[in-house]
């Protein structure tokens, strides 16, 4: 039973009653019984929009899984350039395309994408949207 439904029972139950419309308890009994009305409708409400972030955040997870093909390559995260092969195994390199020229960028897990610039064209890997919007 949803909680409308339970909110539903509630009012139907205080009616079939047949109490004293005008004493205080009913009142009370009433204005407790709208609350709870208007707390299920919230909960209904946050349950829709949860819902519907569920599917957005999925689409996002889907999406950005086409990104990382893009930027990484394969699976693995290795180029093809022999620069990821690591002789003890760690996969501590990760190579991307430029944005601008199209060359190959290769740079260590200890640098931050946002701050690896291209040795060709000299623009960085990740644009910084904070600037445009000055």
């Amino acid at each position: 039973m949803t909680l409308k439904e339970k909110t539903a029972y509630l009012k139907g139950l205080e009616k079939g009653l047949a109490l004293n419309a005008d004493s205080g308890e009913v009142k009370l009994i009433n204005a407790i019984i709208d609350v709870l009305g208007d707390v299920s409708d919230a909960v209904e409400e946050l349950s829709d929009d949860i819902s519907e972030l569920e599917d957005y955040v999925e689409e996002l997870d889907e999406d950005l899984g086409d990104v990382e093909e893009v930027l990484f390559e394969d699976e693995d995260g290795e180029c093809g350039c022999g620069c990821c092969d690591d002789e003890d195994g760690d996969d501590d390199m990760f190579c991307a395309m430029c944005p601008s020229c199209g060359e190959q960028i290769c740079f260590d897990d200890s640098v931050a994408p946002e701050d690896v610039v291209c040795p060709k064209c000299g623009k960085p890997l990740v644009e910084d949207d904070s600037e445009e919007a000055e």
